[in-house]
């Protein structure tokens, strides 16, 4: 009669040990996975005339790794993108994955004359978007100078802070005033920060972010 060998508790406990340990590790590797951020823009997000390494998003990343904050920063800038476009693509540009979403448009709007109305309800749409999907939103703020007529302008730059209280997210005002017109800050276009302008608009931003990595959904 043929013996069946059993596997001995010693030895039955060990493969269990062992398979706890793997699952363990598997969870733990899980738990450490950076949490995304992902800045929708236009052409500043995405870095024209840039190397990725001094564009907004790798500026960001860098500035919030200096506050002791691990994130993946990533990149989902159009050049030319109006709020109208970044509400088109949304849903396609901003990853499931993603916890934190920077909306950052509005600067082609401004410069096209766009009806603050239709901005704000483009802006608000993609905000509640994201918000359906769970994820956070921080809506940078775009300053509309005077020059273009005071009423226009004021309405343009209020809009974002109206809309930050409306639909009740982080408002991170004027990304860009301090950077954009002045020259050692900006590129020979005179349209889009370099990288040390890119740097200070990252080193903005960074804090209001990490509110929002903090803040329970």
């Amino acid at each position: 009669m043929k013996t069946i060998t059993r596997p001995s508790h010693t030895r039955r406990g060990a493969i269990l040990g062992f398979g706890a340990v793997c699952a363990l590790s598997t969870s733990a590797r899980a738990a450490q996975k950076p949490p995304v951020v992902t800045v929708l823009g236009d052409s500043i997000t995405a870095g024209l005339g840039l190397p990725a390494r001094d564009a907004l998003p790798a500026q960001l990343q860098g500035a919030l790794e200096r506050l002791g904050v691990k994130a993946a920063v990533r990149g989902a800038g159009v050049s030319g993108d109006t709020s109208g476009g970044g509400l088109a693509r949304v849903d396609f540009s901003v990853a499931p994955d993603t916890t934190v979403c920077v909306v950052a448009l509005g600067g082609n709007d401004l410069l096209q004359g766009a009806d603050p109305k239709t901005t704000k309800a483009n802006l608000r749409r993609i905000i509640e978007k994201l918000k359906a999907r769970g994820i956070r939103v921080v809506l940078a703020g775009v300053r509309a100078p005077p020059l273009i007529g005071a009423s226009y302008a004021r309405e343009f730059t209020n809009l974002y802070a109206e809309l930050a209280r409306e639909t009740r997210v982080i408002y991170q005002p004027d990304f860009v005033t301090g950077v954009v017109g002045v020259a050692r800050l900006m590129q020979r276009d005179g349209i889009h920060p370099n990288a040390a302008g890119a740097r200070i608009v990252a080193e903005r931003l960074a804090p209001t972010v990490v509110t929002a990595l903090r803040t329970t959904a």
